[in-house]
């Protein structure tokens, strides 16, 4: 459940600090009087078709030799994913050939779909979820069978031509798919053979530099990784079997983060048993922490392949983490146990994308000012450079709105974190006296973190006159154990609270007016913004994105990753029966008194479209004002630019009509049930 509002898996962010960027292109622009206009009303140059055509996540970041390869998903190419390599003299080359596209289905969220060495490139498919090794200037060749098995997360064992992966097996007849770590032939076709089997999950099998031990993590219901796993050690055989297995750090309330084997041999580890993602080393039997703080240098495991530490020598690590939410890169030296700060621009960094070679440090990144790109940082100079954008800005940087952090007041005298992104648009000011519309983002996971990367998809709302508070609820990541555990049994309780108390704290200080409050989320944060309009009369209007209405009918649907998570966020199931009807929105469609407008793809495997077709249909026969998109072909996350750009166009029609605003700009209208004349039909300008 982890998706964001509209946007594919392959867009999970952590937070860094934010400065602004004075390199950013700045076209010329003529000062002009500003034109006085409500809120909701002003016209803007990031449009829905910007945001959706020219939209490429950058993923997967890989080292191989002097050459830098990543892997795109492209909305404007039907959603494909494209790994694409950078050689020193700027080339850009598209390694996945059209037919192709580099993606893993493992745990529906996939990730570490791909792996590179000496130039040939191993990758998922995502059509029939084969491996296929793609040699430089051939097709891609076949690696695994055609029969319904995933790999992720893999490793080349050059000594014994190999690579050791994690697979999903959906082939057998079992009440769910089997996980088990396998190894692969480099060279030919074949099914593999298991290395490691009997638990329900694993992930970030990693060998030692001279390939005699390898390393895993492991866990089981009803935890997810970021509640416990296990690290174990086992020595490889030279047949290629292993032997004496050893769990040497983690449980069931200690939760283990990457595994990552130094260039001397020794292994190190992030591990939350001081309630805080801190590192470790294991050596001589013996775990020693490296430097203790409160602050998180680890992830919720929801993709595979994640870093917030690399070894660019046996003794300086280049390390990622979070102090109160927000991202900090320095360099950890082992022996001494020193943490140096690396000043740079870009403060945040994109699902652990992390990677260092020779004095240099790689990273996906941006700030709040700058998008997602591929960065450079040399580690004796401290010089960023941008390698290369997600997309290039073509609109002056003053129509950005800058966030700022704020804590507020919470439920149990208690604090919560958000960034607040007021409105920003240098062509218009409000009317005297009038305050802005505010729409409040609930994000997905629940376990997961809201970015202050500059995202179109928040840029497109405050340039045209809304506020945006983009909630880090408890439950979130980035504030410790203790923090993300707020939410365990508490799910529909204390993320709708805390939505609600960043409305009432805006309010009070004049920035938003509560009259106008809106609520937005996709996944997990849908469900969020469902509970908000069925246990509140907070908001006047909800825009779920495959959210989640029934519970029970979660429980009951999901994917086996996410198909215990609900033990700890709501209770047992059938046990807590009682729970799960009392939080599921659509068994209190009664009590839903605000607007409505629902997005939903027809093939999600994680959200099935029954969640949103009967809280549709149930808001629907209360008369209320409701609207419901729903696309072919897509599936947890909208991947395809035109679904992208009619569900922002949607959203903002549907918002002209219920806040009664005009629109700046003609938007393809969209059909709302029970539409009546107090929300007429807003006319452009």
């Amino acid at each position: 459940m982890y998706l964001a509002s509209g946007l594919d898996s392959s867009v999970r962010c952590f937070v860094f600090r934010y400065t602004l960027i004075s390199e950013l292109p700045k076209p010329e622009r003529v000062p002009m009087a500003r034109q006085v206009s409500p809120y909701g009303s002003w016209k803007s140059p990031i449009t829905a078709d910007l945001l959706a055509s020219t939209y490429v996540a950058l993923d997967e970041l890989r080292i191989d030799g002097d050459d830098i390869y990543w892997n795109e998903l492209r909305a404007n190419d039907k959603g494909r994913n494209v790994i694409v390599r950078r050689k020193p003299d700027v080339t850009l080359t598209d390694i996945t050939p059209p037919g192709f596209s580099a993606r893993t289905r493992v745990h529906e969220y996939g990730g570490a779909c791909y792996l590179v060495q000496n130039g040939t490139v191993y990758f998922s498919n995502y059509t029939d979820q084969r491996l296929y090794r793609q040699d430089l200037g051939k097709d891609p060749m076949p690696l695994t069978p055609p029969v319904d098995m995933r790999y992720a997360d893999g490793i080349i064992d050059q000594k014994r031509n190999r690579i050791i992966s994690i697979r999903e097996d959906h082939s057998i007849k079992a009440p769910q798919a089997v996980t088990t770590i396998v190894s692969l032939g480099l060279e030919k076709e074949g099914e593999g053979e298991i290395l490691v089997s009997g638990n329900d999950f694993y992930s970030t099998p990693r060998m030692s530099p001279d390939e005699s031990r390898l390393a895993w993590l492991t866990w089981n219901h009803p935890n997810m990784p970021w509640d416990g796993t296990g690290l174990w050690v086992a020595e490889v055989k030279p047949d290629g079997s292993l032997e004496k297995p050893e769990k040497v750090a983690g449980g069931l309330e200690e939760s283990i983060f990457q595994p990552e084997w130094s260039p001397d041999g020794e292994l190190y580890f992030s591990s939350d048993r001081t309630g805080w993602w801190n590192l470790y080393r294991w050596r001589n039997n013996e775990i020693e922490p490296l430097y203790a703080m409160e602050a998180e240098f680890g992830l919720p495991q929801w993709g595979f392949g994640s870093h917030t530490f690399v070894f660019d020598s046996p003794n300086r690590i280049i390390c990622a983490y979070t102090h109160n939410g927000l991202w900090h890169l320095a360099s950890l030296d082992p022996t001494k146990k020193t943490l140096e700060p690396i000043e740079t621009s870009i403060k945040q960094i994109i699902r652990g994308n992390l990677a260092a070679r020779n004095g240099q440090v790689f990273l996906i990144g941006g700030s709040a000012t700058e998008l997602s790109s591929i960065v450079q940082i040399d580690l004796s100079s401290q010089e960023t450079k941008i390698l290369h954008r997600s997309r290039e800005i073509n609109f002056n940087r003053d129509y950005l709105s800058i966030p700022s952090t704020i804590r507020f007041p919470t439920e149990n005298g208690q604090t919560s974190f958000a960034f607040f992104y007021p409105p920003k648009n240098p062509d218009f000011e409000a009317p005297h006296g009038e305050k802005p519309p505010l729409l409040v983002v609930s994000h997905g996971g629940p376990t997961s973190a809201s970015p202050a990367i500059l995202r179109y998809e928040i840029q497109y709302w405050t340039s045209r006159g809304f506020g945006v508070v983009d909630v880090n609820y408890g439950g979130s990541t980035g504030y410790g154990r203790d923090y993300r555990k707020r939410l365990n049994d508490n799910w529909g309780i204390v993320d709708v609270q805390d939505c609600v108390n960043a409305t009432r704290y805006l309010a009070s200080r004049r920035e938003a007016d509560g009259e106008r409050l809106g609520i937005r989320g996709g996944s997990a944060g849908g469900y969020t913004t469902l509970c908000a309009l069925a246990f509140t009369d907070t908001f006047k209007a909800g825009a779920s994105y495959f959210g989640v209405s029934d519970l029970e009918l979660l429980a009951k649907q999901t994917h086996k990753f996410e198909s215990r998570y609900l033990d700890k966020l709501v209770g047992p199931y059938p046990e807590r029966r009682d729970v799960y009807r009392a939080r599921s929105p659509i068994d209190h469609a009664d009590q839903i008194s605000s607007a409505l407008i629902l997005f939903q793809g027809l093939e999600d495997k994680v959200v099935p479209p029954d969640q949103s077709e009967k809280i549709y249909q149930a808001v629907k026969a209360k008369g209320l004002p409701v609207a419901y998109l729903a696309y072919e072909w897509e599936q947890h996350g909208f991947r395809l630019a035109e679904n992208i750009k009619r569900s922002y166009e949607a959203e903002l029609y549907f918002y002209s009509k219920i806040f009664r605003f005009n629109l700046a700009d003609q938007v393809e209208p969209i059909m709302i049930d029970n539409l009546v004349s107090e929300s007429k039909p807003a006319a452009c300008l």
